[in-house]
């Protein structure tokens, strides 16, 4: 130490304060020990006697090797990367925000010097084990936290610490004056981090694209490095991605045709360095069928961009072409034997996480639970090895009889009374100011007069003309602050004599109060309608605008009653108070709060109290007279039972020391112990902490006086060391072993047990447990292994007069074998009687008779419940292991939160934990109580040292209590709800917690190590074709086969047109001579205007001149492709006509979006390469586009095939119309991007086009004078073959709406449905969605405008998907009230091979809705259940199916037919299926696979096509047109999306439905898995505060609804994931764009 040489004596008096600032400093924890001597040193320099010494090194080395440091010490309240402040400036900055000195701000409750060094040989165990964990990665902005002086707590007496504050010491041995050595600054567990981020940093420091701003913010707190610029760095968005692969491979993309084309947005030179190993991570982004696909693009989305610039940066990867699609990438891959492929390069962080998840779980089950079908979670086998009670049962336990003294007062009244009368000079309290100076001494006379005052004016003189407002047995809230004991007593006493039943309450300080509302719960219960209070205390209130006092949440109507003297009525002479002997009427009720967090009253009667305070006057020895210092509340518990009625009982001098006093001077209790000389002294735990911390100001205070130092929270197990270490230091002040007295007590049994002080009794006795035997709740004592050992003080004695035994907490209340943990139960006259006005819950816990181990009750006294847990231990002495409230039951096993709280602190909270504030609760979520720790951050903490703090603390409790923790939660600074003393209110956080309002700044989630209860996965038994699947007529192994099918298309009225006129262009002919004016389309531009129109002739003519354009200016040959680069429009359909003329088979393409060519062009390129188109058919706008200078930065444009602009055509006719020879002849390509992400466009024949359009008309009655309106996007699938085919061939006439004229005038389709009185009509989902959300609050508007739909008589939504139920009904009961029908909206289903399997049509019976069981859907089987069943799933019918479409559900794998009751792909036989894929190189057997396919059994000679969508087909009740009973088909989801984990079959979709109801920040999610990681993706639609609350909700509802575990969540912007122009998600897009590190994600969290 630096004080060798120095006179310490001689010091200057500014120096001696600096250096008690720095010992406060170090005994605080917001200094290491290293750097404590590196400051003490500097101080004592210039006084060292002979010595030169050099100068020491700065303070604060801003570079100083070593973790600590080197790990990054950004400021975390600063965007810039400032050095943190010098430690003269942070001394500076402490002097100022501390007012007082709070000498030592923290109790050490839970310090325990043998504990610490146990958890730090515990982590040193880990230290082998190199366990890099993945640090979450954050955007910058989220977690700036407040600065400092925010987070420094108001100085009031009802806020800042506590009660259980928690702050106890830094590092193993920092209040002894013992040096941290350097190893405990290490986290034992860890790599150092700095070492895997740099290591996974390697070779992409440079990184230079947008989004991967600069290496130095890597995980938002990392060390500043020198720049070469620092403007360039800071310019960039503070953002880095997550993933840096460690090798820099060449740039091959996987998808590269052949043919080279010349789009490669992402190969430009800037941004090679960007991501190296992207295109290889993609290059295997395809791992197995459950996740095939490839990086694709947002091809038909031309959503606007969320955050402007930054997402038109990143680069796109174009889809994925179908036909080199998915063998190739698999055919390289080895994979190891856990599955994971050896050469995929995934993240690092992914790599880190799958690697710890390797790792072992904690709690070695003998067997996985196995999945039942009733019971989804079985109970685990017992261990054989599990310790049990082996001791005999035990005898109750009896206290000494209460003696019977004469002079004892028949009632507590009484007592006063006499006190009143014969001593009233004698001073009974003594209330102490701020500074901790006297402020008023009351003595006896005083208080007996001032509380007969006020009992007369209760009585007499509150209600107008002396009306009687309060009766005898009314009860009445205290409500005054902890400084103010004065006013309370006489308010006390005054109800006491006026026999009002008193409820002492906290002053409440704010509507949000935590726990206001329970509060009002107990004045309800207790029927209280009345407050006292002070005047000064009435004026703190808060009031509302007009000065009346505020209506508290939850509390009734209160009438205010001010008991200041001169408010009093002096009673005439003729009245004295009544005063009976004390009977079992009710006298006072305590406040008590439960686990749950219910406040209840306890009911205390006259003689139940009279009866404590002589049970406490004999334990304790009271005599007459003696001086008591009370630093504990006086309005309840021992501070109430001791300060306020014992010591008016024995006519003793108080001397009340209030709360804000400790912490302005936590010596003050010690100083009035010595000024007073008191006998007794009433103190927690932390008072004592707190006056060891403060002790080195007093040389010559004395407690010699003290014949009893009452520790009141004794019974915690933790209080031994504050005792000892108190001993130790105040020994040489004249303190006795024997004067320190633990006791228990609970609000219920009131006292339990007190150790006596008798002076020379023998020393009290410890127990050393085994933490391992008290989860079991056995004692066993402690002897292998001593990390894990709980070291107990007793408690002393049972009460006199009482009786005591120990029953099992749960359960019925059996006696428990001797060395059995269990609660403890009193019967007793000097207890509580019941919890008033809750008769229900007072049987159970007032009302307990205990019963042996046969269950028959061992006598007919009635016990009361204590809530303590604890056992009998030699000598009848009673020890506590901790508290009812403060159990966690998790898998079977108890463990106490104050043991886990004190773990966590043990493991060096310095650098961390702000004051030790940690709180520890259970959560119930899958069967099953999971642990989660919060604790609030230092405002200072580096990210670094919060993660690093965290994974050591899972480490630790892991090791010695060996149970793992769900969720290790930071929160900033003093945003944890608060009890009135500063403590944390444990309810209200963990209510928080489960309401997602807690705002963590950094969060841990460890589901995969604590969730052990999992169904067992299941193995997939070899499907073989056997004998069992032998079909007898229509039944597959007894059951019906799974197949059904549209009406016949038959012989229709036009038949002669049909065998004339088989292709469509001749169609358009004959309909352009027969009935050239009949208008077939009207186009509708935002303000409802029909901006063009097409007859019959004007569409037919217009179609001659382009396909004349064709032939001139195109030189096209009869079968080459055409891109049709259009608008949504009527151009686009005459093209499409002009090409059949010309003989060219169209191909239609969304046009780029020219906000965002950066990412639509290059897919425009990819379909005009893939479908090698020899021209482009496009206006002189979009012409302009595809050359101008932004599309050359995008890719190559001189090398577009021929342009030909459309709205500049030649004047005359093409010599001869085209007619295919056969109408087996393409018709034209339909290209689209499945949700996997595939780009695949398929082949559609003449045939087809006509067999389709017959089969809509037939099912939708369409003939020429009907009318639809259609509000879709033409480009592909049905909403191209309505908008672009149905028309010509049935003759109706089509409204066209582009959909994107909705987003600048959202009732547009509705009001036109509306204004031409349509009855069918077909949108898209997207459609629907943004009316439901845009307009569905405005129905009174728009009805007030006339908007009626109750024309509409089929709204059918066009989709390649399962039916949204929840989206139709909703859009249903929202436009109800504008007269749509609820029996009109409908939806049908297309797939690639077939556009269009079912819609609903016009006749038929309406679709029908079944609710099916979640858990058979994952084993493949359909079982229906009930509406609202638990796990059900309700799924609608998509549509009728169509003329012509034969339907049967086949087993993907055995490709054999299955019955009704199974889950299987959908395989359709129908003429206009299409006839294959289009491809580069025509791969057959992937076509013959798709588009012919034969069954394995049955009926082996019909063809069919394979859709790749998972569903099933249940016959219903309802009767077809025919009278048949009809067949519904249930589409499920895609066969490619589903996800396969613990070998059950999940559907994304229904994973999603749970997380966005999970919390309502949540706008959109979306998940996919990575190597067998489950990842799901939320929008946060609410402030970046919010979004590490949804990591737990999302965790717990996946597990909760699915089990399933999520591994990493990934918390992003509002329309970061992908969605297509039918409203799909893009799951495959998003995940290759993730992995990519592309979505700037404002959290990703990794579960461990």
């Amino acid at each position: 130490m630096a004080d060798r040489g120095v006179d310490m004596l001689a010091l200057p008096k500014e120096v001696k304060d600096q250096l008690a600032e720095l010992d406060l400093e170090l005994s605080e924890g917001d200094i290491t020990q290293k750097g404590y001597e590196k400051k003490r040193t500097k101080l004592l320099l210039p006084f060292f006697i002979h010595t030169p010494v050099e100068a020491p090194p700065p303070a604060y080395d801003a570079q100083a090797p070593g973790p600590s440091n080197a790990s990054g010490s950004t400021h975390a309240n600063a965007h810039t990367q400032a050095p943190p402040p010098s430690s003269s400036s942070r001394y500076r900055d402490r002097r100022s925000r501390r007012p007082h000195r709070s000498g030592g701000t923290r109790d050490d409750r839970y310090r325990s010097d043998i504990h610490t060094e146990a958890v730090q040989a515990a982590l040193a165990k880990h230290k082998e084990e190199k366990m890099a964990l993945p640090m979450p990665t954050k955007r910058r902005s989220t977690y700036v936290q407040s600065p400092i002086n925010n987070c420094t707590p108001p100085d009031s007496s009802s806020s800042s610490e506590d009660e259980g504050a928690l702050l106890r010491q830094s590092s193993v041995g920092a209040g002894l004056g013992v040096p941290a050595p350097s190893s405990l600054l290490q986290p034992p567990s860890l790599q150092s981090p700095d070492s895997w981020i740099n290591r996974s940093v390697q070779g992409s420091s440079t990184s230079s694209s947008a989004s991967s701003a600069s290496s130095t913010l890597s995980h938002g707190e990392s060390k500043p490095q020198p720049q070469p610029s620092q403007t360039q760095t800071q310019a960039q968005p503070q953002y880095k991605p997550q993933y840096q692969p460690q090798y820099q491979p060449q740039y091959q993309p996987q998808y590269q045709p052949q043919y080279q084309p010349q789009y490669q947005p992402q190969l430009q030179p800037q941004s090679q360095p960007q991501h190296p190993a992207i295109a290889d991570m993609l290059a295997q982004a395809r791992i197995g069928l459950s996740e095939n696909s490839g990086p694709p693009p947002d091809v038909l989305a031309a959503a606007p961009q969320a955050r402007g610039s930054s997402q038109v940066d990143r680069p796109n990867n174009p889809p994925v072409v179908r036909g080199m699609s998915r063998g190739q990438s698999r055919s390289s891959m080895m994979e190891t034997a856990d599955g994971v492929p050896v050469n995929s390069r995934v993240s690092t962080k992914i790599q880190q996480l799958l690697n710890t998840l390797k790792r072992p779980k904690r709690p070695p089950l003998s067997e996985f639970f196995v999945d039942d079908q009733e019971e989804i979670v079985e109970v685990p086998q017992p261990d054989p090895n599990t310790p049990r009670p082996e001791g005999r049962q035990i005898i109750p336990v009896k206290g000494e009889p209460l003696g019977v003294v004469s002079n004892w007062p028949p009632a507590l009244q009484a007592a006063l009374a006499r006190w009143g009368a014969t001593q009233g000079k004698s001073p009974a309290l003594t209330a102490l100011d701020i500074t901790g100076k006297s402020l008023y001494t009351l003595t006896y006379g005083k208080l007996w007069s001032r509380s007969v005052k006020l009992a007369y004016t209760l009585l007499n003189k509150l209600g107008p003309k002396n009306e009687q407002v309060l009766k005898p047995g009314d009860r009445v809230a205290l409500v005054y602050p902890n400084s103010d004991p004065g006013m309370f007593w006489v308010a006390f006493y005054g109800c006491l004599l006026a026999e009002v039943i008193p409820v002492p309450i906290e002053v409440p300080l704010s509507r949000k109060d935590a726990g206001s509302s329970q509060v009002g719960f107990l004045l309800g219960s207790c029927g209280v309608t009345l407050a006292l209070t002070s005047e000064i205390c009435l004026k703190g209130l808060p009031k509302t605008p007009t000065g009346e006092i505020l209506q508290f949440k939850g509390w009734p109507q209160l009438k205010w009653v001010v008991t200041d003297s001169k408010y009093l009525t002096k009673p005439g002479k003729d009245w004295q108070p009544h005063i009976p002997t004390a009977n079992t009427d009710p006298a006072y009720i305590e406040y008590k709060a439960s686990k749950e967090g219910t406040v209840m009253g306890v009911a205390v009667s006259k003689v139940a109290m009279l009866t404590h305070c002589q049970a406490l006057t004999q334990a304790c020895n009271y005599c007459e007279g003696e001086t008591l210092v009370n630093v504990l509340d006086f309005k309840k518990d021992m501070g109430l039972w001791h300060g306020v009625l014992t010591s008016v009982m024995n006519r003793i001098h108080t001397i009340s020391v209030p709360y804000a006093v400790m912490k302005a001077c936590p010596l003050s209790w010690v100083q009035r112990v010595h000024i007073h000389k008191a006998r007794v002294a009433l103190v927690k735990c932390r008072d004592l902490h707190w006056a060891m911390m403060a002790h080195r100001e007093q040389r010559d205070t004395s407690l010699a006086s003290l014949r009893m130092l009452i520790v009141a929270d004794g019974a915690n197990p933790w209080s031994v060391s504050s005792c000892d270490a108190f001993l130790n230091v105040f020994q040489i002040h004249g303190l006795k072993p024997e004067v320190i007295c633990p006791c228990a007590t609970s609000p219920e049994a009131m006292t339990v047990a007190i150790r006596r002080g008798v002076p020379g009794t023998p020393l009290p006795a410890r127990a050393i447990l085994s933490m391992g035997g008290l989860s079991h709740g056995v004692i066993r004592v402690n002897t292998e292994d001593k990390n894990s050992a709980l070291t107990v003080q007793d408690v002393g004695h049972v009460m006199p007069g009482a009786l005591m035994c120990i029953v099992k907490p749960e359960g019925p209340p059996q006696l428990c074998k001797t060395d059995e943990i269990g609660e403890i139960v009193v019967n007793s006259r000097a207890g509580g009687n019941m919890y008033y006005g809750l008769p229900g819950v007072t049987k159970n816990t007032f009302e307990v008779i205990p019963v042996n181990a046969l269950g028959a009750p061992i006598g007919e006294i009635p016990f009361v419940r204590s809530g303590l847990l604890g056992f009998v231990g030699p000598g009848s002495l009673i020890f506590v292991v901790g508290k009812n409230e403060g159990l966690l039951m998790v898998s079977g096993r108890r463990h106490n939160a104050d043991d886990l709280v004190a773990t966590a602190l043990a493991v060096e909270p310095v650098k961390t934990v702000y004051r030790g504030r940690i709180a520890v609760f259970s959560v119930t979520v899958f069967y099953d109580e999971r642990i989660v720790v919060v604790a609030e951050q230092r405002p200072d903490a580096s990210e670094e040292d919060s993660f690093q703090w965290m994974s050591r603390v899972l480490q630790a409790i892991d090791s010695i209590h060996q149970v793992g923790l769900y969720c290790l939660a930071l929160v900033p600074a003093n945003t944890l709800p608060k009890t009135h003393l500063g403590g944390i209110h444990i309810f209200e956080t963990k209510q928080h917690f489960l309401d997602g309002n807690l705002h963590p700044c950094n969060i841990l989630m460890c589901p995969h190590t604590c969730v052990t209860n999992l169904p067992k996965p299941r193995q997939k038994q070899p499907v073989g074709v056997g004998p069992a699947s032998i079909m007898v007529g229509n039944l597959v192994a007894g059951k019906r086969i799974a197949q059904a099918a549209g009406r016949d298309l038959g012989m229709i009225e036009d038949q002669d047109l049909i065998r004339k006129h088989q292709f469509l262009s001749e169609a358009l002919q004959w309909r352009a001579q027969t009935d050239p004016d009949h208008c077939l389309y009207v186009l509708l531009n935002a303000k409802g205007v029909a901006v063009s129109t097409a007859t019959c002739v004007q569409l037919h003519k217009r179609a001659e001149k382009i396909a004349a354009a064709l032939t001139e200016k195109g030189s096209i040959n009869t079968g080459d492709n055409v891109v049709l680069l259009y608008p949504p429009g009527i151009d686009l359909i005459a093209s499409f006509y002009g090409c059949l003329y010309a003989g060219c088979v169209p191909v239609t393409v969304r046009p780029p979006h020219p906000q965002n060519l950066a990412a639509t062009l290059p897919t425009v390129r990819m379909i005009i390469d893939v479908s090698k188109a020899a021209c482009i058919l496009t206006t002189q706008n979009l012409m302009r586009i595809l050359r101008s200078k932004e599309a050359a930065a995008t890719l190559n444009i001189k090398t577009w095939p021929t342009i030909i602009d459309t709205d500049d055509l030649p004047r005359h006719r093409p010599p001869t119309i085209y007619k295919p020879p056969t109408a087996e002849m393409i018709a034209y390509l339909d290209f689209s991007v499945s949700t996997t992400g595939m780009l695949t466009g398929v082949k559609i024949s003449h045939s087809a086009v006509s067999a389709l359009c017959r089969s809509i008309k037939l099912q939708c009655e369409l003939y020429s004078s009907r009318q639809i309106a259609i509000c879709l996007d033409p480009y592909c699938g049905l909403g191209f073959v309505l908008w672009c085919l149905a028309s010509v061939y049935s003759g109706h006439q089509s409204i066209l709406i582009p959909p994107m004229e909705l987003e600048s005038c959202l009732p547009l389709w509705l009001s036109t449905l509306s204004q031409y009185r349509i009855r069918d009509t077909f949108c898209s989902y997207s459609v629907m969605e943004l009316c439901t959300k845009g307009i569905g609050t405005q129905t009174e508007i728009l009805k007030a405008r006339g908007l009626n739909l109750s024309c509409v008589r089929s709204c059918v939504v066009i989709a390649e998907e399962r039916a949204r139920l929840a989206l139709t009904m909703s859009f249903s009961k929202l436009f109800k009230d504008l007269g749509l029908s609820p029996r009109a909206v409908s939806t049908a289903f297309g797939s690639r091979v077939n556009l269009a399997i079912c819609m609903q049509g016009t006749t038929g019976p309406d679709p029908s809705t079944v609710y099916v069981d979640m858990k058979s859907l994952r084993h493949d089987r359909v079982r229906l259940v009930e509406r609202g069943a638990p796990q059900s799933l309700p799924l609608m019918e998509s549509g009728k199916i169509l003329p012509g479409v034969r339907v049967i559900i086949v087993n993907p794998e055995t490709r054999g037919p299955l019955g009704d009751s199974h889950l299987g792909e959908i395989w359709i036989n129908s003429p206009h299926s299409a006839s294959g894929y289009y491809t580069i190189y025509g791969e057959e057997s992937l076509q013959a696979d798709h588009f012919n396919t034969k069954l394995s059994f049955g009926d082996p000679t019909t063809l069919w096509a394979r859709t790749g969508y998972l569903g099933f087909v249940k016959r219903t009740e309802l009767l077809d047109a025919a009278g048949h009973r009809h067949d519904a088909l249930f589409v499920v989801g895609s066969l490619d999306e589903t996800l396969e984990l613990r070998g059950l079959r999940y559907h994304p979709i229904d994973i999603e439905t749970s997380v966005s109801r999970a919390h309502r920040s949540i706008a959109e999610s979306a998940v996919f898995t990575w190597t067998n990681l489950l990842v799901v993706v939320a929008e946060l639609c609410g402030s970046e505060q919010d979004a590490l609350d949804l990591v737990p909700l999302v965790t717990n509802v996946v597990l909760e609804e699915h089990h399933l575990i999520v591994g990493v969540v990934v918390i992003v912007d509002p329309g970061v994931i992908p969605i297509n122009s039918r409203g799909e998600k893009q799951r495959m897009h998003l995940r290759d764009s993730f992995l990519a590190d592309q979505l700037d994600p404002i959290y990703v969290a990794y579960n461990m």
